[in-house]
């Protein structure tokens, strides 16, 4: 059985960032499939259009990148290589979901140029998270 070294102090922020980040995900996701018909009904009616016609694929791969990256963010906080492989099936959640987003829903049209802020940073931080783990794992921080 191999001994992992001690991690750098570095290592616990940012599985403590990435596990807070993976949570608001989580939040987010939670909000969007408990919102009401009356809440729906109550946003402008281009945004109406976007809750309303989201296929289940694009649902259930919201549901993988980040219950996955919270699995994968407490998986890398108990040290473990597992972390790793966690994070990259977080990461497919997130590129599918990103595909219904930029090429099949009009919300780049909706929420203009800015609206690619937040997408562009998940698909950053889903890949830093691959890297980083790899990383730990490399350093003999997780096993």
């Amino acid at each position: 059985m191999t001994t992992a070294i001690k991690p750098a102090t570095t290592f616990w922020i940012i599985g403590v960032l990435a596990l807070l980040w993976n949570l608001m995900g989580v939040s987010a996701y939670v909000m969007q499939i408990m919102m009401t018909p009356e809440a729906i009904q109550a946003l402008p009616e281009n945004e109406q259009a976007l809750y309303t016609n989201i296929p289940m694929w694009a649902t259930m791969a919201f549901a993988i990148a980040v219950f996955g990256g919270a699995l994968a963010s407490v998986l890398l906080l108990m040290r473990k290589k597992l972390a790793t492989t966690i994070f990259m099936i977080s990461f497919v959640g997130i590129v599918v979901q990103m595909i219904h987003s930029f090429f099949i829903s009009n919300s780049i049209e909706v929420y203009g140029p800015g609206g690619m802020v937040m997408p562009v940073m998940i698909i950053v931080i889903g890949a830093y998270l691959i890297w980083y783990s790899k990383s730990a794992s490399d350093r003999g921080w997780i096993n």
